[in-house]
């Protein structure tokens, strides 16, 4: 069974105080959660530590079952002349699907996420919501145990990032989970569970510091 879980999960970068703190987490495959919060409540860092990349101030992330871990950043990338067929194959390629099998997978995917339409169409003449829609597409093709997604909508207008957001249910699967970091309410409505960190951050005391600051901002003065 594939699992991430974190108990009593906090971090803190210095001079920026606690980000969250006491963050219990059970991430299971076949859902899709979205991370949320005001801009630097740590959405990307708890990615980043879901992804063992960076380890906690406290607390603890345990990983049953999880082999690969799979990215789609902020802004997409692709080789410009490719099409968008020859993105979405390449990972089953490497996972040594002939190229006709490769194909005939990857046509799901770009259906999945609405690109049937422009699957011969190079990389560099795809909107950036198509742009944006293949690397989902390309992502679940990895077949990755644990999918994380920074901010999928950030660079895109209100149009084209509801076009994202339209397609975003179709990333969950089975065997794999997935986190979404998100500011966007829509993408936030299209994941099937929400982690809010705003209610993981330690309440300012009177003087404006965080609570689990306060203790070494004394000790400074007391310096």
């Amino acid at each position: 069974m594939k699992v991430v879980r974190t108990r009593g999960l906090a971090h803190a970068f210095p001079g920026t105080g606690q980000l969250f703190a006491g963050l219990d987490l059970d991430l299971l495959p076949g859902e899709v959660v979205a991370l949320v919060g005001p801009s630097g409540s740590g959405k990307s860092t708890l990615l980043s530590i879901l992804a063992g990349w960076l380890v906690p101030e406290s607390g603890t992330v345990e990983r049953v079952g999880i082999e690969h871990t799979g990215w789609v950043l902020q802004n997409p990338h692709g080789v410009p002349r490719r099409t968008a067929l020859d993105h979405a194959a390449l990972p089953l390629l490497a996972r040594g699907y002939t190229r006709q099998e490769a194909e005939r997978e990857a046509m799901t995917h770009l259906e999945r996420f609405g690109l049937s339409s422009v699957s011969g169409r190079p990389f560099r003449a795809l909107s950036g919501g198509e742009a944006q829609r293949l690397m989902l597409a390309r992502a679940v093709a990895t077949a990755s145990d644990l999918l994380l997604v920074d901010e999928p909508t950030a660079q895109l207008d209100l149009a084209t990032a509801a076009t994202v957001s339209a397609v975003l249910a179709g990333i969950a699967q089975d065997d794999s989970i997935v986190v979404v970091a998100t500011h966007d309410p829509h993408t936030r409505d299209a994941c099937s569970r929400v982690v809010d960190l705003a209610e993981h951050q330690l309440p300012p005391v009177a003087d404006g510091t965080p609570e689990g600051t306060r203790a070494h901002g004394h000790a400074e003065d007391n310096g």
